[in-house]
């Protein structure tokens, strides 16, 4: 079986406190990237822009919401991420000139479809697993208007962008299929940024558990303290992962009440009941790695809360 060649779109909304981590993600500000060991930073100078911009991504929004005399509140969405790629087959046929001029024509189809001037940012990468472009645009109406949820608020909406991204993408590369629609799969898309911070989670865990065995055959103060310090880091960690992933937990119960009643009305064929199931794996499986703590990590944790207890009491 020849592998199926998908063209991908993705949108992401940020509000204003969530722009400068964006920025420094897309346009590689930082010098190291642990939370994404996909990035390669020896490649990174292959990474190329195809939006010319001379400020920050905060100072341009602010332009634009001030050009078009914007309402925002607290609260308001003033980025939306889209990511742009394909799947791997289709990029490994291809060299680098032609993989910029995937990128340049899914631009184009952004430009031509969103309010002229709001994009900010057209950023492509290189230097990880698979080429993608995060594009970025202040979600402002044709009306002046800073409104997300009007661009792309809902699933019909969604469902538009796909299908007008395939139909225009599919004039220049007729081998991409469309995928199918949220509507009919349910699919939710949880980041890979998840699943990479979960498996460096459990790399902490191995390093903790050598440490804690070093201290078993040495009982050396300093193997201790050095556990210690990890297991602090990873116990927070840990909880911020977890608290990322409950906000996928109502919208899973959701795609499994709509996929049973997709199924009761044959409307759902066997390949997308396999992709949804697969999806629902990997949400259970990144939770059990997330939530799963071991018994060594575990027991030296509770040890060291408690003599901070004891201590808290005997000091009060």
């Amino acid at each position: 079986m020849i592998p199926a060649n998908y063209a991908i779109m993705r949108f992401q909304k940020h509000k204003a406190q969530a722009v400068g981590g964006i920025e420094a993600h897309n346009e590689r500000t930082k010098t190291e990237y642990k939370s994404n060991p996909d990035i390669d930073l020896s490649r990174t100078k292959e990474n190329y822009t195809l939006v010319k911009r001379n400020s920050s991504y905060r100072e341009l929004i602010n332009k634009l919401i001030a050009i078009h005399k914007c309402k925002t509140r607290k609260d308001s969405v003033v980025l939306v991420e889209t990511v742009v790629t394909a799947s791997n087959e289709f990029f490994r046929k291809k060299n680098k000139k032609e993989i910029r001029e995937f990128f340049e024509h899914a631009l184009a189809f952004y430009e031509k479809n969103l309010t002229p001037g709001t994009i900010i940012s057209a950023a492509v990468h290189l230097d990880e697993t698979t080429p993608h472009m995060h594009m970025c645009f202040v979600p402002i109406t044709k009306d002046h208007r800073l409104s997300a949820k009007e661009i792309v608020g809902n699933k019909q909406k969604l469902t538009f962008w796909q299908d007008a991204y395939h139909s225009w993408m599919s004039t220049k590369y007729p081998e991409l299929e469309r995928g199918t629609s949220s509507q009919i799969t349910g699919r939710t898309y949880i980041p890979t940024q998840l699943f990479k911070k979960a498996k460096n989670l459990n790399k902490q865990a191995e390093k903790i558990s050598a440490a804690i065995e070093n201290i078993g055959i040495m009982n050396l103060k300093q193997s201790k303290a050095d556990a210690e310090k990890m297991i602090s880091k990873y116990m927070t960690d840990r909880a911020d992962l977890l608290s990322k992933l409950a906000v996928y937990d109502e919208t899973m119960k959701q795609m499994r009440k709509e996929n049973t009643d997709l199924k009761k009305e044959s409307k759902i064929s066997v390949t997308e009941k396999l992709e949804m199931k697969k999806r629902q794996q990997e949400y259970e499986e990144l939770k059990s790695l997330v939530s799963n703590i071991p018994s060594d990590i575990l027991e030296l944790y509770k040890e060291e809360s408690r003599i901070a207890q004891t201590q808290t009491y005997e000091k009060s």
